[in-house]
This record gives structure tokens, C-alpha cells and sequence, in this order.
């Protein structure tokens, strides 16, 4: 498990990478303005197309790095084959790709952090990594795992509770009693 520790001047708040507190993904969403959407997919029914397409409803700019669909366009976005060529600065590497992936995507971030800005890596729904958490907090980097931002600024918007949900918890597990 690895350990994340707050003072008054970090990113980090004192947490595990089992469980987020809210305010830590609050300030993660409210200070991101752009996102580098690494594994954006032009096929609309892959999840990463409606979560790049939902958080450009919510007012983030997502540009989709991909190097198969590099040149495309995707939701009005050029792609891009890596991070290191997309040409404006962002805040968050928003990682689509596999647990085995975000070990070198993760890298490439932390060698571009100054350069482009980058302050969170975020790695989605089944994406985990904890040595590349590791080097990008000792890279002065946020980290999420295993989230969606999506799901999450839904959840902290409570449109969640639109469709029944509320629970802080999406599962389709009965609940035992």
C-alpha cells in the first residue's frame, strides 16, 4: 500500500491508494483545466470516448493521446501520438491504458511535469500501479488509482442521485445485511 502524506504546502493529503478523502479529488477537479486523455479512443462505444465526451460537458478541454489514432480527430480534438507532442500545457495525464502501461506512461509524465504543467496522474476504473504512484509523488506529482473522473465528479455533483445512486459506492452487489 503506498502512503501518501499532507502538510499545508503539498498536493498530497494524507491518505492510502485504497480509498480517496473527497476533498483530495475535489482539488484534484477544481485546479485541473485541461487533460491529456492517454488511450482515447475514436470508437464511441469505448468508455473512453463518453468519459472524454462527459468531462467536455463539464468544461474540461481532453485532448486524447493515442498513437493508432494519431492525426484523427476526436470530439472536435486532434490526437495526438504521445505526450511529449501535445502542444499546449495540462494539468492531468488521465491514464486509459493497462496496469503494465502506466508504469511508462507515468515516466513520460514525470519527465514532462515542468514543462507542460502536469501535476496529477490519474489512472482509471482496474488501473493500478503502485510503483508509479511511488515515483510520481516523490516527483512532487497527485496521484489517483483505480477511479474514473467521471464517475467521481459525477458522485461530488451529486448527478449520481439523477439515476438512484448516492451511495457514495457503484456496485451491483447486494448489499449484506
Amino acid at each position: 500500500m503506498t502512503m501518501v502524506v499532507d502538510t499545508m504546502n503539498s498536493p498530497n493529503a494524507a491518505h492510502n491508494h485504497d480509498r480517496y478523502p473527497d476533498h483530495y479529488i475535489r482539488r484534484i477537479l477544481a485546479s485541473t483545466k485541461t487533460i491529456a486523455m492517454v488511450g482515447a479512443s475514436p470508437d464511441w462505444s469505448r468508455p473512453s470516448y463518453f468519459a472524454m465526451k462527459y468531462l467536455q460537458e463539464k468544461g474540461y478541454r481532453v485532448i486524447p493521446v493515442n498513437p493508432r489514432a494519431a492525426g484523427q480527430t476526436i470530439l472536435g480534438e486532434k490526437v495526438y501520438e504521445r505526450l511529449d507532442a501535445v502542444p499546449a500545457p495540462f494539468q492531468m495525464v488521465d491514464v486509459f491504458r493497462n496496469s503494465d502501461a502506466a508504469g511508462s506512461i507515468t515516466d513520460e509524465a514525470i519527465a514532462l511535469a515542468q514543462d507542460k504543467g502536469i501535476q496529477v496522474i490519474w489512472m482509471q476504473l482496474g488501473v493500478r500501479n503502485d510503483a508509479a504512484a511511488a515515483r510520481a509523488e516523490a516527483a512532487g506529482l497527485r496521484v489517483v488509482m483505480n477511479r474514473c473522473p467521471k464517475i467521481e465528479w459525477g458522485r461530488l455533483n451529486n448527478e449520481l442521485s439523477w439515476g438512484g445512486f448516492n451511495s457514495r459506492i457503484i456496485t451491483a452487489k447486494r448489499r449484506r445485511i
